[in-house]
Parts: C-alpha cells; structure tokens; sequence
C-alpha cells in the first residue's frame, strides 16, 4: 500500500484526472484489485491519497486534533482498499463501512493516539 499526502490542489488534479470529480476532497482510494482477489502476494492493497490541507480544516471545524483526522482518514481509505464502500453499495453496506470505521478508530485512539500524546476526550 502507498500513501500519498498532498495539498487540496494537488488531491483536486488526481480527483479530476482519475475519477472525472474536479473538486478537492478529503482522501481518494485506488484498489490494486476489485472484487475476490488476484492471488497475487503479498497482497497489494493499492494507494490512498490525503489532502492534508482538507484534513486540518476539517479538523478545526470538528474540534479534533488534526493527528485525528489524518489517522481516520487513512483508515477510511483502506477500508475502501478492503472493498468497503459507502458511495456505490447499498445504505446497509455504509452503515456498515461506518460501524468498522467507529470500531477501529476506537481501537487506534486508545492504542496509538493516546499512548503518543494525542488523546483527546
């Protein structure tokens, strides 16, 4: 899996020139495979792309460390790589990418977040 970090006007050129969208957004998924696997190994997730620019303004706006917003939104985008989807599936299949989200940020915040200093209640 790669990680690309990059300014709204960076994340607004790959959104136009991937997925025909010529806005910023917050973090773009590309899956190395779609569907029931390739068999390839190791398994390539494929690549997630950040607006860091987006995630510190949306963390001022939630009140939320922007350590927060950066860490859910790369565990957004894997989950995407990991096939979940609430923009094309059913409102069931993004109740539940959003029930994995909740969990699993929960996990990072008191495993990773809080044991680094960046715990916020």
């Amino acid at each position: 899996m790669s990680i690309l970090i990059l300014d709204n006007d960076g994340i607004q050129e790959i959104n136009r020139d991937y997925l025909e969208r010529d806005r910023p957004t917050n973090v773009i998924s590309f899956a190395m495979q779609e569907g029931e696997g390739s068999g390839l190994q190791p398994l390539l997730l494929g690549d997630v792309v950040i607006s860091a620019e987006r995630a510190a303004s949306d963390a001022a706006d939630a009140g939320v460390p922007f350590e927060h917003e950066l860490s859910f939104l790369l565990l957004h985008g894997i989950l995407h790589l990991l096939g979940y989807d609430h923009e094309r599936g059913s409102e069931e299949e993004a109740e539940e990418m959003e029930a994995r989200e909740r969990e699993v940020f929960a996990l990072l915040k008191n495993e990773f977040l809080s044991a680094n200093g960046y715990l916020v209640q």
